[in-house]
């Protein structure tokens, strides 16, 4: 269950870059104090963590889906179709959850980096995961 995890955890950022790369336009509006958190060690809120694992969890439905729309894609106008509303269906999970792409992506880095709570957040995926 914990390589499942992990590998999901690497799957779903291969995504993240993937949907962020085809929306620098989110990326580019995003304000200049959230993209400087990308910086260093932060700390954030049990409340940010848990509204990160939820986002994880709708992004990782997002990506199920839309893995399936674009491989049975015919021309690359219908994949990036299929990649804008992937992207919009996530900005929009990211926003009930009061995050934003750019916060969520520091939220990413730090977790990514930190072991300990690196854990703690796959043990909130699992618990969202189990809710849906």
């Amino acid at each position: 269950m914990k390589n499942k995890m992990m590998n999901s955890v690497i799957f779903g950022m291969a995504l993240i870059v993937f949907l962020t790369s085809s929306v620098t336009v989110i990326w580019a509006q995003a304000n200049e104090s959230e993209r400087q958190s990308f910086g260093g060690p932060e700390k954030f809120s049990d409340k940010e963590l848990q509204a990160f694992a939820k986002s994880y969890v709708e992004l990782d439905k997002i990506r199920g889906v839309s893995e399936i729309q674009i491989s049975a894609a015919k021309t690359p106008q219908e994949k990036s179709r299929i990649e804008q509303e992937a992207v919009a269906k996530f900005s929009a999970a990211l926003e009930r959850e009061g995050l934003t792409m750019a916060r969520f992506g520091a939220l990413y880095q730090t977790i990514n980096g930190d072991d300990q709570l690196r854990e703690m957040v796959l043990k909130l995926i699992e618990i969202e995961q189990d809710k849906s």
